[in-house]
This record gives structure tokens, sequence and C-alpha cells, in this order.
């Protein structure tokens, strides 16, 4: 047998209903044959030279930096929560205590080659969720592709921002949830959340499929680790005083700039901010409609519930996003490499051009107007982020139907299967890996 049709079923010439494959499968055909040598080594070549690149600019590390001098606060006998900017759980502290002890010089390098392999870890894992193989050229081209063309990306690997862990974590944890390991998958989310709590929201999904013990591990592991981070230093309380008032108010001017929150984008446009504040949370609270109306429908899906899994998060992270204050742009890193990786999947997102469309602010090389650089760049961030959920919303809350054809097998008559462009994880792990 093939590897290309024990991989993807794909008919054998011949064979009924094999006829020419779309346009849009025969691209995922291709992008799904192993990758040359030239290619591994250039897109290895390419994220490296970013990674390498962001090393020696003046500002690298920039938002790492406040938990690393929080570690370091700690270490010193003080408390991190004197510094305005460190907003993470105690937990974060006991976890940035490593880097805390390495040299300045050599943290410079490490950090940003740590950032990229946190991404890539994510972009594996989304790929082995759709059962793309690693050696594809989607898996080995796409990552270099999407590093080069997504502004965000070169901006996370730059300032080193612990969304990296979130982008890292959330992509493995739904692939354990595929493979029926939810306890793992929550402890990948609550070790996440330690670090950075971000993927709080997940819990909503956990919620929706009633895996108690992956919600249980998501909160007692930060808990845990967050109570004996308070432990250690003195003043913890500043935590509920000081950082989460700040933080509820959206920060302060310095953030102001780059949140592309609606509850902070709409007033910068003339909106008032009570109205903005009614937007932001209706549009959040029709997307968790539409992730939990997702999650139901499971009968339509032609995969294994592959897709359902992951538009279901992304939806319940979307609408998070809508409401957080701040909401920053690499904050769609952790929905983006599910959502890419899901085109080898008929009647996905990334198989409408709608959603490239949505992409376009954030895409690098596009001579925007001045007025939308710098200060103003939330207004572009906004826009993809608005564009990104109103899409899947709207995927989600259509009932999409299944494309039937004939399949014939020896010795039995013509019966009707989902076209499905990829075999679910099961089918896959007897193939290449």
């Amino acid at each position: 047998m093939k590897w290309e049709n024990q991989t993807f079923g794909s008919p054998a010439p011949g064979a009924p209903g094999s006829g020419p494959p779309a346009p849009g499968n025969r691209l995922v055909e291709w992008l799904v044959q192993p990758a040359s040598r030239l290619l591994a080594f250039a897109s290895l070549a390419v994220v490296l030279g970013i990674a390498v690149s962001t090393s020696l600019h003046a500002n690298w590390g920039s938002d790492n930096a406040f938990v690393v001098k929080a570690a370091r606060t700690l270490l010193d006998g003080g408390s991190p929560y004197e510094d305005k900017r460190f907003l993470y759980l105690p937990s974060a502290v006991i976890m940035a205590v490593p880097e805390a002890l390495l040299p300045q010089a050599v943290l410079r390098w490490v950090l940003p080659v740590g950032m990229t392999g946190l991404l890539g870890i994510g972009w594996l894992a989304a790929l082995r969720l759709f059962s793309v193989p690693l050696r594809s050229r989607f898996a080995v081209g796409g990552f270099a592709v999407f590093a080069l063309a997504y502004k965000p990306y070169e901006n996370l690997v730059l300032i080193g921002n612990w969304t990296a862990i979130s982008a890292a974590a959330l992509p493995v944890a739904l692939l354990l949830a595929r493979r029926r390991a939810w306890g793992a998958a929550g402890l990948v989310v609550g070790l996440a959340i330690a670090c950075k709590p971000m993927l709080v929201p997940i819990g909503l999904l956990f919620l929706m499929a009633r895996q108690w013990r992956a919600l249980a591990a998501a909160v007692l592991v930060p808990l845990g680790v967050s109570l004996a981070g308070a432990l250690l230093m003195p003043s913890p309380t500043l935590f509920f005083t000081k950082t989460l008032p700040f933080l509820l108010q959206g920060q302060d001017a310095y953030a102001l700039p780059w949140d592309a929150s609606p509850i902070a984008v709409l007033p910068r446009l003339g909106v008032p901010e009570p109205v903005a504040v009614l937007i932001a949370f209706a549009g959040a609270a029709a997307g968790l409609w539409a992730a939990w109306t997702r999650w139901r429908r499971a009968g339509g899906d032609a995969d294994g519930g592959e897709l359902r899994l992951a538009e279901t998060t992304c939806m319940v992270m979307l609408a998070a996003f809508l409401v957080s204050r701040p909401s920053f742009d690499h904050y769609l890193l952790v929905v983006l490499p599910l959502l890419l990786a899901s085109a080898v999947r008929p009647g996905s997102m990334p198989r409408s051009p709608w959603f490239w469309a949505a992409l376009a602010p954030q895409t690098a090389g596009i001579p925007w107007p001045s007025e939308l650089d710098a200060k103003r760049r939330a207004f572009k961030d906004c826009a993809t982020l608005c564009g990104l959920a109103i899409l899947l919303a709207r995927r989600a809350l259509v009932s999409t139907r299944v494309t039937l054809g004939p399949v014939t097998t020896a010795g039995s008559p013509p019966r009707t299967e989902p076209e499905c462009a990829a075999t679910p994880a099961e089918s896959a792990s007897r193939t290449a890996f």
C-alpha cells in the first residue's frame, strides 16, 4: 500500500469514486508528502535565523525580564509583587528560578531558542492531532513560512513572553485528550497555568467533556505550586491587593497602545467605554454559545473528532481574548497552529478565503499606512482577533454538511462513508511514525 493512500485514505486509481481530486485536496496531498532535505535545511535556517537575530536586539527578552526579576527578588528575600509589572501567579516565580540562576550572557542566547522550541512543539503537536506526518512538507516548510509571514511570531520570540508556554501546551493537551488521556491533558494545562494563567478558559472544555479528573488537575496543580510559592515569599497578599486590581483595570498607559481587546480599542475610535464593554462581553457570550454548540454537534463530523476538539477549544480561547485586559497580538499564537493544522480536513476554516483575509493585517510585508504602525497597531490586532472569532463562531453555529461519496471494498457492495482528508490518529500511528 502506498504511503499517501495509507495515511490519507485516498482511493486507489480506477476505484469507484476515485475521480480527479479537488484542487484543495490536490494541494493537501502534495503538502503531506515527505519534505526534501533542502527544504528541511532551509526551514531550520529560517527559524534559527529569527532566533539569533532577536538575540542581537537591544530589547530582547523584555517581557521575560519581569518574571526573571521577580524570581531574583524572591531569592534576595523580597516580594515579587512589589513590581507592578509582574502579573503572574506565585507559581510563576518558582518556575522562573532556573532562569534567574543563569548568567545574562547565556540567557540572551538561550531564551530566543527556547521560545522557538516551544512554538515548534505546539506546531508539531497540532499537526499530529490531525495525523499529519512530521516529515511532511506541511510540517517542515509550514513552520518556516508561518515564522516569516506572521509578524507576532517574531515579536513573541523577541520579547520572550511566556505565552509561548501556552502555545506549546494547548495542542499537546488536545493531542492527549484525543488519545483519551484526559488526565494527562489536564496536567499539561495545569502546568501551563502555573507558568501563566492564559489557559484558564480551557476548564470550560473539561466541563463540556465531563472530564472531572482533567479539570481537577488543571485546578490543583497551579493552586498547589502557587501556595508553595506564596509560603516562600513575604507579603504574598499583594497579589490580591495590588496586582489583581491593576490587571483587571487593563494595566496603564504603558500597555494601552498594544491592547487589542475591543474594550480598549473601541474607546480609542470614539465609542463610549460602557458601550465597548457591552459589545466585548456580548461577543464573548456569543463565542461561548458557539463553542457549546460546536461541541454538541459531533455527529456531523467526518473525522474522528479532532476538528470538533480543536474548533471548540479555539472558540473558547477567542471568546476569552475578546474580554481579557490586555489582549496582545501574540495571544493568537495559542490558537493559530491548531486552526492552520486543520487545513488538511475538508470544510475547515483555512479552506475559506475569509480566514486568510482575517490574517492579512498580521502578514509581514504589507505596506500599511504609517498611522497603523507603532502605537496604533492594536487596531490591526483587534481586527484579526474579531475576524477570527466571528468566522469560527459562524462555522460553529451554522451546521456544516458532510460530503458523502461511494466507497467500495473487495467483495462488498458499494457503500457511502464520509470523505476525510486524513484518518484519525489511531490509523496514522500505524503508518510512517
